[in-house]
């Protein structure tokens, strides 16, 4: 089987399945395994795949997702060339967890995904304490502020590591912010984890410059890092974004 993956997360998870040899290419952002990814063509970034391209690898599967705003004309590019696609759009842990099994079934490794699915799922369990948990601003994009809402699988993550989405009443998987809004869910920690940004390119420090004077993240100095690799790609690194989140908040004052 000749597989194409359109996204970050769809590549590790067919990584994570033992499936990469199926590979024949991937997205611009794929990084991860990078020994896999290393030599496998590129079909383009992001809202900006080449059909074409994707076409000329002469996939039996296309993965692609809804994960982002506007990936739908992606797909419809790829649908009008009669490519044959998987399209993912988890918003939940659960849906997340549900994907591997349906892809790892597709890829004909059914065991597989059976034990990677219990896996990830004692390491994705909710701590009981989460409820009494710090409120945890989860930033997708500084300018405008865009934040992780009630209907992302951030709630899930954020869960496991026991906290709160401070945004759970946004209903939308994500939305843009305005200060009032931002000191009315008075998150005590900010997690700036930028879309599609290098890690070394993540600036805490612009949070902290804002005008958000009385939001106790901000006035406490709790705002921290956390590359979109363990947060914003929803698959089997997640595991690791909860440990990463963990370590953060243990750390906090």
């Amino acid at each position: 089987m000749r597989v194409v993956s359109l996204t970050c997360s769809n590549t590790e998870l067919v990584a994570a399945l033992g499936c990469g040899h199926l590979l024949v290419g991937v997205d611009a952002d794929s990084d991860h395994p990078p020994e896999l990814v290393a030599g496998l063509p590129r079909v383009g970034r992001d809202l900006h795949v080449d059909a074409d391209a994707v076409a000329a690898l002469r996939p039996d599967l296309v993965l692609a997702s809804l994960t982002v705003p506007g990936h739908e004309h992606v797909v419809a590019r790829l649908a009008a060339r009669k490519l044959p696609m998987l399209v993912l759009a988890p918003t939940s842990l659960e849906a997340t967890l549900q994907d591997l099994s349906w892809v790892g079934g597709v890829l004909g490794v059914p065991e597989r995904a059976a034990a990677l699915r219990a896996s990830l799922e004692a390491a994705l369990a909710p701590d009981p304490a989460a409820d009494r948990g710090p409120r945890v601003l989860v930033e997708w994009w500084p300018r405008p502020v865009i934040a992780a809402g009630a209907r992302s699988w951030v709630n899930g993550v954020l869960a496991a590591a026991g906290a709160r989405n401070a945004a759970a009443g946004l209903d939308a998987e994500s939305a843009p912010l305005t200060d009032e809004q931002v000191r009315a869910f008075a998150p005590d920690v900010v997690l700036v984890s930028w879309c599609g940004v290098p890690p070394h390119k993540l600036q805490p420090e612009r949070v902290l410059r804002r005008d958000w004077a009385g939001v106790p993240a901000f006035d406490q100095g709790r705002v921290y890092a956390l590359p979109e690799a363990f947060l914003g790609r929803p698959g089997p690194r997640l595991a690791e974004g909860v440990a990463r989140i963990r370590e953060l908040l243990r750390a906090t004052p």
